[in-house]
């Protein structure tokens, strides 16, 4: 099938392309859940696959949207929940990529006291924070979907300035300044989750890592994404 022409470099593509099968190879998606890139050519849109499953997700599924989350003269249908995106594109202008999962191991935290926290350094972006977004306290007449701007918006504010926002009885959105690290922050949310609850069963307090240790443990992963993002990208175009 003809790739549609879409702005984004041919490198975006790619690594969006990618970024889906990697994510559903990783257990963090899989048949819902989707990741977006701002666009290279023009910030002001965001590209995001069609409505279908990640891991089958190629060049031509995606799509072009518009500040507002339209299709950019598409008419294929679109996920629902792609305001998340628009939204969040819309009030931070430093993110350049979002990932919406529902990977079980970050449900918990979405619907309990218990907060979400760094509990290891492949974790440690957490230091800024995971808040948890409560739909019904936007819309109490609601089926949990994100399915329009004003709902977005109000999850993009919960977001604030923090890299993680739990959404009650639904799953996660983290962000990332570019591709690479939007997936990498999935995986490890997802990951630091699974610890954290393994941790609960044993004799505490948990020793979580401080603010100080999360700052400078994630600036020093940011030096190493090529690493992970390498094996990830490989693995899934194989």
């Amino acid at each position: 099938m003809k790739t549609k022409k879409i702005a984004a470099s041919a490198a975006l593509i790619e690594d969006l392309v990618a970024a889906s099968r990697i994510l559903a190879n990783e257990g963090v998606l899989d048949a819902y859940g989707h990741v977006s890139a701002r666009s290279d050519k023009r910030p002001e849109r965001f590209i995001m696959s069609r409505s279908r499953a990640p891991a089958l997700v190629t060049a031509a599924d995606l799509m072009e949207l518009d500040a507002d989350s339209e299709a950019v003269g598409d008419q294929r249908k679109g996920f629902i929940e792609r305001y998340i995106h628009g939204e969040i594109y819309r009030r931070r202008p430093e993110v350049m990529a979002v990932v919406h999962s529902h990977a079980p191991s970050v449900i918990p935290f979405g619907v309990t006291k218990t907060r979400l926290r760094p509990i290891y350094h492949m974790g440690s972006f957490l230091w800024s924070g995971a808040p948890v977004w409560d739909i019904r306290k936007v819309r109490d007449d609601n089926d949990i979907l994100v399915r329009d701007r004003p709902l977005g918006a109000a999850l993009a504010e919960a977001l604030g300035g923090c890299n993680c926002v739990l959404m009650r009885g639904h799953g996660m959105t983290v962000t990332g300044d570019s591709v690479p690290e939007a997936v990498f922050r999935a995986i490890y949310t997802e990951m630091n989750a699974r610890l954290q609850l393994q941790a609960e069963t044993l004799e505490g307090p948990i020793q979580f890592l401080s603010d100080t240790e999360g700052k400078r443990s994630s600036a020093a992963n940011r030096g190493t994404l090529e690493r992970p993002w390498e094996l990830w990208k490989k693995a899934a175009l194989r």
